[in-house]
């Protein structure tokens, strides 16, 4: 592909977590280093991490932790951070908001790239991907 290619990559933050505590123990990447891995000789327009904010009584210490991350992802060049919420469904937490959230701005979002990366073991994106696709664009997988 030539160099002047346009990706967004767009990470589903909380399938990335999950996915590297269950596959090596550790969920601290270098959020920079994997997109440049991800884009390579291409031209990155733009990062969106999309994830939840804990709700408030998971506690103020996780609250002030996570929001340390997120602060931390919008300093880096090229990142946006796309929030949704946790709502408390019995004794678990379920993501509102961010799923949507990001197959929304796959779909608007296509006119600002050529390649889409999307960072995701979710198998719900699958319509959006088409969707993408059949506006021409091209779309990798990464999960």
């Amino acid at each position: 592909m030539p160099a002047e290619e346009r990706v967004a990559v767009f990470v589903d933050g909380s399938n990335l977590y999950h996915c590297l505590r269950d596959e090596f123990g550790s969920f601290r990447i270098g959020y920079s280093l994997l997109a440049e891995r991800l884009v390579g000789d291409r031209r990155l327009v733009r990062v969106y991490y999309y994830n939840a904010v804990v709700h408030p009584s998971q506690g103020q210490e996780q609250r002030l932790k996570q929001q340390s991350f997120f602060d931390a992802l919008r300093n880096l060049p090229y990142f946006e951070v796309r929030l949704g919420r946790l709502e408390p469904r019995g004794d678990v937490y379920v993501e509102k908001g961010v799923d949507v959230k990001l197959a929304t701005d796959l779909l608007r979002l296509a006119a600002i790239y050529d390649t889409a990366i999307l960072v995701s073991g979710d198998a719900d994106f699958g319509d959006a991907v088409q969707a993408v696709k059949n506006l021409g664009k091209h779309v990798e997988l990464s999960n």
